[in-house]
C-alpha cells in the first residue's frame, strides 16, 4: 500500500492551488483574439474599429506569448514532456487543419489542404511547439534575451523565411515568449511581488496609457492605413513585403514595434484582477475557446455580415459582446464535452510505449495547468 509524501515536519503537504491572476489574464487573452477577429471585417467601414482593432493587436498576441513562455521549462525534455508536445499541440493541429479543409471545401465548394501552412489561427499552436522545443538549446545560451531579439529583427530581413509551418511569426514572437520564460527563471515576479504591488497610481496610468494608445490609433488611422501598420503587428512579412525596397530601417521599425508590445502587455498585466471571478475558471479553457471560436465567426466573416454596419456606435459595442459571449459559451462544461475528444485527444495509440502517454488533461494554449506563481 502507497503512503502519502511528507514533510519534514510529518506533515501531508497541500497540494498547490491555482493562482487566479494567471487564469483571469489568459481569459483576458483569449477574448481579445475573439475580439480581434470579429472586429477585423468592421474596420473597412469604420476608423474606430480600425483603431480598436489596431489598439488590440499592438499587444495581445505578445501577452499571450508572455504568458506562454512564463508556464514553460527550459529543462530537457523527457519522454512524457516529448508525448505532451505530440498530444497537446502537434495533434490537436492536424484535426483542425482537416475540419478546416472539410468546412472550406463545404461552404466554398473547395480546399486546398495543407498541413505546411497553418489555417488561420492555427500558426500559434504550431509557434508553441517549436518554442518549446528550442527553449532548452536557448537557456543554454548566455543574454538569451538578447539572442531572441536580434533573431526576430533579423529574420525580418530573410524574404525566404515566410508563413511555411509559421515560421516567421514564431520568430518574430520568440522574444515575448523568451521574456516570460526569463521572468520566471529568475524569479523575477515573486521577488519583485509584482502580482502584490498595486498602488492606485499604476493603474491609472496603464488606463491612460491605453487610452493614449487608443486615441493616437484613432487620430493617425489615414496614417497607420497607409502604411498598412496592422501588417507589422503580424510579424508574418518580410521587410520588403511591409515596404517597397526593404529598406535597413525596417529591423528598427520592428523594434519599435516590439518595444510597443512589451509596454502595452505590462499595462495590461497591471489591470488584470488578482483575486477569483466569476471568469477565472473560464481561464482554464482557453484551448476550446481558441481552436472553436474562428469555426464560429467563419459564417459572419464571409457571409458578409459584418461589412456596412451603421451606425457604428451600436454595431460595434454590439459585436464586442458578442465575441465576450462567444468566449464564454465555448469554455462552458457542455462544449468542453462535446469537443473534448478532438481538442484533447488522448491519442495514447500514437506512442509504442503508452505509458509515457500524458495521464491529465491540459486545457489552455499556454500550456500549463500547474499553479505556479
Amino acid at each position: 500500500m502507497s503512503t502519502a509524501p511528507t514533510t519534514a515536519t510529518g506533515q501531508i503537504p497541500r497540494p498547490k492551488r491555482r493562482v487566479p491572476f494567471w487564469d483571469n489574464a489568459r481569459f483576458a487573452c483569449i477574448v481579445l483574439v475573439v475580439l480581434g477577429h470579429a472586429v477585423q471585417r468592421l474596420i473597412y467601414d469604420s476608423d474606430i474599429a480600425y483603431a480598436l482593432y489596431l489598439t488590440i493587436y499592438a499587444f495581445h498576441m505578445p501577452a499571450f506569448a508572455i504568458i506562454s513562455g512564463y508556464f514553460s521549462t527550459s529543462e530537457a525534455p523527457n519522454a512524457r514532456r516529448m508525448a505532451r508536445v505530440i498530444t497537446d499541440i502537434l495533434v490537436p493541429y492536424v484535426i483542425f487543419e482537416l475540419l478546416w479543409s472539410l468546412t472550406q471545401w463545404a461552404v466554398e465548394g473547395e480546399a486546398d489542404p495543407n498541413l505546411t501552412e497553418p489555417s488561420w489561427t492555427l500558426w500559434f499552436l504550431l509557434a508553441l511547439g517549436i518554442f518549446r522545443l528550442v527553449l532548452p538549446y536557448l537557456a543554454l545560451l548566455r543574454w538569451p534575451l538578447a539572442w531572441t531579439l536580434a533573431v526576430s529583427i533579423g529574420v525580418g530581413y530573410l524574404p525566404n523565411v515566410d508563413s511555411t509551418f509559421s515560421l516567421s511569426r514564431t520568430l518574430g514572437f520568440l522574444p515575448f515568449f523568451a521574456l516570460g520564460w526569463w521572468l520566471r527563471e529568475h524569479d523575477v515576479v515573486a521577488r519583485l511581488r509584482l502580482l502584490d504591488w498595486r498602488p492606485w497610481w499604476l493603474r491609472a496610468a496603464a488606463v491612460a496609457l491605453f487610452a493614449a494608445t487608443g486615441w493616437l490609433a484613432w487620430f493617425g488611422i489615414e496614417f497607420w492605413s497607409a502604411i498598412e501598420l496592422r501588417f507589422w503587428f503580424f510579424y508574418d512579412d518580410d521587410y520588403g513585403g511591409l515596404i517597397d525596397g526593404a529598406p535597413w530601417w525596417g529591423g528598427l521599425a520592428r523594434l519599435a514595434i516590439i518595444a510597443i508590445g512589451l509596454l502595452l502587455s505590462a499595462a495590461f498585466l497591471v489591470l488584470i484582477p488578482r483575486r477569483s471571478t466569476f471568469f477565472t475558471r473560464f481561464g482554464q479553457y482557453t484551448m476550446y475557446i481558441y481552436l472553436l471560436h474562428s469555426f464560429v465567426l467563419y459564417p459572419f466573416r464571409e457571409s458578409g455580415l459584418l461589412r456596412h454596419l451603421e451606425p457604428t456606435w451600436l454595431w460595434l459595442p454590439a459585436v464586442c459582446l458578442l465575441s465576450v459571449a462567444i468566449a464564454f459559451l465555448l469554455g462552458t462544461k457542455p462544449v468542453r464535452t462535446l469537443f473534448r475528444p478532438l481538442v484533447e485527444p488522448r491519442a495514447t495509440w500514437l506512442f509504442a510505449d503508452p505509458r509515457i502517454a500524458p495521464r491529465t488533461r491540459r486545457n489552455d494554449p499556454t500550456g500549463s495547468r500547474r499553479p505556479r506563481d
